[in-house]
């Protein structure tokens, strides 16, 4: 049933994009398609797999403890998420351009395992369309859709991966038939080769209905579809562009796009990071910032943190209490550690303030105890989080209240603020004012 042949439409509403021959170039084939395909693969599952890491580092489950070394860790996969998903949209807009003529091809459902194909499509490209735009809203911090991006590009990156996987099972015969130095060995005169997709100009139905004797016919067919070329470089036969044209277009897109991009998360690159939203040495004490005390303070933090009576309190067994000055008298220790955003960015800097272990033992919270660290902000999904023994142990986990040999500013959540080893930034919480013990 599933594979029985539908009637085909009339020919009357054959027009247009339907007519036979309405996309003539040899781009708009096979090989282009799988070659491209197995691009945004590696590059959409390499961001799918950093997208789990960094939604796992905010979101822990119970059973997972993310360790605190290497310190570089979380700058590594979120540089590779990001840049990844920037490297990935020039590389979609060609493989859509490639196969959109299959939109057009002839009879639109030939049958109801071909109509469910088709449908599998729509989750995938509408996904893939939605994980890039909204990411690269994310990273511009351009929030003008109504929902919480973190949740949403969560869960929208498990249905386009699902879609992407039965996308590759659907679809691995017609690549590995199309990819490869021995591809050519690969097309028999059977019933096999026989079955290629169609074109919009559809010739399929004769060569489908030859079968094994129509050798000729399947050829032809597929050197219509760009499975064998028109030549070892694909030329199409009145000139344009080549198949390997096409590859070096594109990939030089990407690489420009990485190039110019990645140099806000890796050092040696920054003199070339011209389509960054953000130079990880420009700010407030050679750092950027994202979240500004004029953001917060509607929560009226600015006021909180700079009033005389500030006090930073620790609570576990014993409650204990510091106030600026005190907070100051504490052993201060130094760490170089970078700092890293879910945005993509980081940024080495030299922190300085008391460990965060001694304000636990201070407390007398146990050392395998989770604790929560909360800041003046009254409101707001990141103004507390919690920190797990790996990292609240660490020796170089501070209440930092100094910034590259300078006193915190208040940009950067002065009087006090959690810096980690391998941690993301929105969980390196501003204008700490509590410890508590969970």
């Amino acid at each position: 049933m599933l594979s029985g042949r539908l009637p085909d439409p009339p020919t009357a509403v054959r027009r247009g994009p339907l007519r036979a021959g309405a996309f003539p170039s040899t781009l708009h084939d096979q090989r282009v398609a799988s070659l491209l395909g197995i691009a945004l693969g590696i590059t959409f599952g390499t961001c799918f797999l950093t997208g789990l890491v960094s939604h796992f580092m905010q979101h822990p489950p119970t059973w997972l403890s993310w360790p605190s070394r290497p310190v570089w860790l979380y700058r590594v996969t979120q540089g590779l998420h990001v840049t990844t998903g920037l490297a990935s949209v020039p590389l979609l807009l060609v493989k859509l351009w490639t196969v959109y003529p299959r939109l057009w091809e002839w009879p639109p459902v030939r049958s109801v395992a071909h109509a469910l194909e088709r449908l599998t499509i729509v989750p995938l490209i509408a996904g893939s369309i939605f994980q890039l735009a909204t990411g690269i809203a994310n990273i511009a911090q351009w929030y003008r859709f109504h929902f919480f991006f973190t949740v949403t590009h969560y869960w929208v990156a498990w249905i386009t991966i699902g879609a992407l996987v039965v996308h590759i099972a659907a679809k691995l015969t017609t690549v590995r038939a199309n990819v490869g130095r021995k591809r050519h060995e690969r097309i028999p005169g059977t019933a096999v080769s026989a079955a290629p997709e169609r074109t919009a100009g559809g010739r399929e139905g004769d060569s489908r209905r030859e079968g094994a004797g129509g050798g000729g016919q399947v050829l032809e067919d597929l050197e219509d579809q760009g499975n064998l070329g028109n030549g070892r470089d694909g030329a199409p036969p009145a000139g344009g562009l080549t198949r390997r044209g096409l590859a070096v277009a594109t990939g030089t897109a990407a690489a420009v796009i990485v190039v110019t991009t990645a140099g806000q998360a890796v050092p040696a690159l920054a003199p070339l990071d011209l389509l960054a939203p953000r130079r990880p040495d420009l700010g407030p004490q050679g750092l950027p910032v994202n979240r500004t005390a004029r953001t917060a303070r509607a929560a009226r933090v600015a006021v909180a943190a700079r009033d005389p009576g500030y006090r930073l309190e620790a609570v576990g067994t014993r409650r204990v209490g510091y106030d600026l000055a005190q907070l100051h008298a504490l052993p201060s220790h130094t760490v170089r550690l970078p700092i890293t955003c879910v945005e993509g960015w980081s940024a080495d800097a030299t922190w300085h303030g008391p460990r965060l272990r001694d304000l636990l033992d201070a407390a007398l919270i146990p050392v395998d105890a989770t604790v929560r660290v909360e800041s003046l902000e009254a409101h707001g999904g990141y103004r507390a989080s919690e920190v797990r023994p790996a990292h609240a142990r660490d020796p170089l986990t501070l209440l930092a209240t100094g910034l590259n040999d300078a006193d915190l500013e208040l940009y950067h959540g002065y009087p006090a603020r959690l810096i980690a080893p391998d941690r993301p930034g929105v969980l390196q919480t501003k204008w700490v004012h509590r410890v508590v013990l969970l």
